[in-house]
């Protein structure tokens, strides 16, 4: 088993920036990749981005593509997710996820981001 639990979640105003991060727990050996998703209201869950265990391999959804960047560390058994220049769109409930081997899946509860003036 493995327990997410996200952090950084808030309010900021179109451009500004938040850091999001997920401390993962457990059975952390067993993880591949990690990753962001996203969900707005009445919407589907998307991908935002994800990271391999390595870190030497990343994927961004196009809309976040040069504004948002995802790292880890290992050490620390911490991922985060910089979104900058952050739009109105970008606002939803953004979910933490790690995949295991292929088969199984872990998700965090959630955190709001809410970009607004």
């Amino acid at each position: 088993q493995v327990q997410l639990v996200e952090s950084g979640g808030g309010s900021v105003q179109p451009g500004g920036s938040l850091r999001l991060a997920c401390a993962a727990s457990g059975s952390i050996f067993s993880i591949n990749v990690m990753g962001w998703y996203r969900q707005d209201t009445g919407k589907q869950r998307e991908l935002v981005a994800r990271i391999t265990t390595s870190g030497d391999f990343t994927f961004y959804a196009h809309s976040v593509k040069g504004r948002f960047t995802i790292s880890r560390d290992n050490a620390k058994n911490l991922v985060y997710l910089q979104m900058n220049s952050l739009k109105p769109e970008d606002t939803a409930v953004y979910y933490c996820w790690a995949g295991v081997r292929g088969v199984y899946e872990y998700w965090g509860q959630g955190t709001q981001v809410t970009v607004s003036s």
